[in-house]
């Protein structure tokens, strides 16, 4: 008698219980609650220990929160932080067609600036590419220069001529129509042609049209190696001449005569233009080697008269013997001579050729690819430019120090940049298809490494280089800080389990200890896996006219 009335009230409660929850559901005064977490404003300050609710995508209350959410997180031991901001990434092309950005959400990214290259489209349709963009969903907060090099080629083409006045004015309207459209600002990659054929005084008068909208000229400057701290000053000139504001992609002293030396210089140099009032900063990735095409191994003058020419000249012996010279003979003016200021082809990497008779060769250097061919580095390098085109064949050239690295972390106005594209899935190479852990390592790796084992920055100065630094430096007034009423782009992680997994033989490993990611709100990384959720926005710049 008593087992069944026992029975019977078990089931009674169970049927008041069930319709009560799903009531609760509906009634919770938030869409989630994070609790208990040691929570980093962004600012820089000190964590506290903090709930934060959300509520329609916004940052609704930190503190005590005694409502409660649809979805409760447990940070009980865990940090938790403004979303992480990629300032220098290269997915403007991929999330054309796929928007998940499955690399960066695992490395706690929440929002990219992109546009080392400009926008994949002309300045006239970058207002429709935005808005498609959008349409078609990111898990990522987006937002884009336009390129300079894309206005002069627009006008000029691609070879090494001047604009004339009227060019000059035509290029500056393609300019004007890409901030109007909503573009951050404008960039160049001086170190590559057609790019490497502006002239300063030409980009001090685009970038005083980028500075009427409010905007940002960024750049990879002329010059990374011998010539790095002259190219630094010209960064500088064209900011302070223009009146725009002034971004130093990838900052590296990449030039190993001068390791140890060249990047205190230009830490003094940008240290004294801001003491000046010029709004200049960088950003950098903590590895000690970069990546990009191996065509950066023939003297820019190659170029000089378009891809199609560059390649006949590839092609030719007598050429070739010319640039080998060139090579030998170290930088030039125009040329970074990246093989030469690495240290030689022994530095050099085939990182991926896109052909299927080197693919046995990934990862290994030059000299060891000449000693199994029998052929001179430079000429298997050619090769492979001209065979791979119209892909663009990659290297990774082990160039810096990490002893610069540590300088340029520690100087208080440089952010953090992947210069990594959105893989089109998890554990594949990003779009660019260069096998360099930088675009699944980059963030985990500056917390694991540089703030929790090596102690070169503190935890609340790194959260604040990747959330309220860069988020003012591009204009963001509605993120990059914890604060009531803003947007909820929030990334939870441990910071005992933090691991940057991607290396130089496994770049696509993917890191550890980032637990939970939200972008406006939404949870896109859920217990360290993607969601699958879009609820990424377009970031327009300030001269966007509506």
């Amino acid at each position: 008698m008593i087992k069944g009335t026992v029975r019977t009230l078990a089931v009674s409660l169970l049927a008041i219980w069930l319709p009560s929850a799903a009531v609760q559901a509906e009634d919770a005064a938030y869409d989630v609650v994070i609790r208990g977490g040691h929570v980093l404003d962004g600012a820089g300050n000190p964590w506290v220990p903090a709930d934060i609710a959300i509520k329609d995508g916004k940052l609704a209350k930190i503190g005590r929160v005694t409502g409660t959410g649809t979805r409760e997180i447990d940070a009980h031991g865990k940090y938790v932080s403004p979303g992480w901001i990629d300032m220098m990434d290269q997915s403007g092309g991929i999330f054309q067609t796929v928007g998940l950005a499955p690399n960066k959400i695992a490395m706690g990214v929440t929002t990219v600036i992109a546009g080392e290259g400009g926008t994949p489209v002309d300045a006239a349709d970058i207002d429709a590419y935005f808005t498609a963009m959008q349409a078609n969903g990111i898990s990522v907060n987006f937002g884009t220069y336009y390129s300079a090099t894309q206005a002069r080629v627009a006008v000029i083409g691609d070879s090494a001529v001047d604009p004339t006045p009227a060019q000059l004015e035509e290029m500056k309207g393609l300019v004007a129509t890409a901030m109007e459209a909503g573009a951050m600002g404008i960039t160049t990659a001086l170190i590559y042609p057609p790019s490497s054929f502006h002239k300063t005084e030409n980009l001090v008068e685009l970038a005083k049209v980028v500075a009427k909208y409010d905007g940002m000229y960024a750049s990879h400057i002329r010059d990374e190696s011998s010539k790095f701290l002259d190219a630094v000053k010209e960064a500088i000139r064209i900011g302070e001449e223009s009146g725009s504001g002034v971004e130093i992609f990838h900052m590296k002293a990449a030039y190993y005569p001068n390791w140890g030396k060249d990047m205190k210089a230009a830490v003094a140099l940008i240290d004294a233009a801001r003491a000046r009032g010029v709004n200049v900063a960088a950003d950098l990735y903590p590895y000690v080697a970069g990546g990009t095409g191996l065509e950066v191994s023939a003297p820019s003058w190659v170029f000089a008269d378009g891809e199609e020419k560059a390649l006949e000249r590839l092609q030719d012996p007598k050429v070739r013997e010319q640039m080998k010279k060139e090579l030998a003979a170290g930088p030039q003016p125009g040329w970074t001579n990246m093989i030469y200021v690495s240290g030689g082809w022994g530095h050099v990497v085939l990182a991926n050729s896109y052909l299927d008779e080197y693919r046995q060769f990934h990862g290994q250097n030059f000299e060891e690819i000449s000693k199994a061919l029998g052929k001179d580095p430079a000429d298997i390098a050619w090769d492979i430019v001209v065979k791979a085109y119209p892909e663009r064949a990659m290297g990774l050239y082990f160039m810096m120090s990490e002893e610069d690295v540590e300088t340029a972390m520690k100087a208080p106005w440089t952010s953090i940049g992947t210069d990594a594209a959105s893989s089109t899935a998890l554990g594949e190479l990003d779009a660019l298809g260069l096998p360099h852990p930088r675009s699944y390592g980059t963030f985990p790796k500056v917390i694991a490494e540089y703030v929790r084992d090596r102690k070169v920055i503190t935890l609340p100065d790194a959260i604040r280089k990747i959330t309220s630094w860069p988020a003012e430096r591009m204009g963001l007034s509605d993120r990059g800080v914890l604060r009531e009423g803003l947007a909820a782009d929030v990334v939870v992680f441990d910071l005992d389990t933090m691991k940057a997994n991607a290396s130089w033989a496994d770049p696509t490993a993917t890191p550890e200890g980032i637990e939970y990611v939200l972008v406006n709100g939404e949870l896109v990384l859920d217990g360290g896996h993607h969601t699958g959720a879009a609820p990424g926005k377009v970031l327009r710049g300030k001269g966007f006219k509506q």
